[in-house]
């Protein structure tokens, strides 16, 4: 457990060193610098430059070292990635890219499940949308929070395209975003909770036009609300 959590900790503060620019592309790091920068094992550093590579951050080869890789090398949708592209003074840019995205899968997903989602998952899918008009009266915003990762999870699942099911953790990430900086309101706008009430009532009753519509409004909502308040994003 304790390794893990330095390896863990470790990987966050070079991650977040890379996206935010002060390990610029080209900069060179070697395993002894980790290991003394960060106080840990030759296997811990290891083990993080590993999932650095993986993500196309960073290249290693003997007698060179451990070299920052250009964003075009960069696995963007890697969920780590994202919430470090969030963190970073790029947070406006990433929400407005990872916005267009959605707003080209989500509504196709959306509309698949009015076509295949299984009675379960649409009883999951409202009970996730009456748990978030629960919270955001409320203002639990981290309780509205769970609701919401849970209720596009569901539908991204109920969509039957194992392709669109994976980019759940894409989309938590925004959410996550979007609430641990602040971005939302004290209580969630009545009509964007509205909204995901709608998608999942079109789901149930099969209606696919419908569905697609509402999940294209809540992404649009969303886009709008980081658009029209930028000063929100420091």
């Amino acid at each position: 457990m304790a390794r893990t959590a330095l390896h863990d900790d470790v990987l966050d503060a070079l991650g977040r060193r890379i996206v935010g620019g002060e390990l610029a592309v080209g900069a060179v790091l070697t395993l002894d610098i980790i290991d003394t920068e960060h106080d840990v094992s030759r296997s811990v550093s290891r083990e993080a430059v590993r999932v650095l590579e993986s993500m196309g951050m960073v290249a290693s080869r003997r007698r060179v070292g451990v070299t920052v890789q250009p964003r075009t090398s960069w696995h963007v949708f890697d969920p780590r990635l994202i919430r470090w592209r969030l963190d970073s003074d790029d947070r406006a840019a990433q929400l407005r890219s990872l916005g267009e995205l959605r707003s080209g899968f989500e509504p196709v997903a959306a509309g698949l499940a009015a076509e295949r989602a299984t009675p379960e998952q649409c009883g999951a899918l409202a009970t996730a949308a009456s748990d978030m008009v629960v919270h955001g009266r409320s203002g639990d915003l981290e309780a509205f929070l769970q609701a919401d990762v849970a209720f596009h999870r569901i539908l991204l699942e109920a969509s039957g395209n194992e392709m669109l099911a994976a980019l759940d953790g894409v989309v938590a990430e925004v959410l996550a975003g979007r609430t641990h900086h602040h971005l939302m309101p004290t209580h969630p706008k009545d009509e964007a909770v509205d909204l995901h009430v709608e998608v999942a009532r079109a789901v149930r009753s099969g209606d696919v036009t419908g569905a697609r519509a509402a999940m294209a409004a809540i992404i649009s909502e969303a886009t709008g609300a980081i658009d029209e308040d930028p000063t929100t994003l420091g």
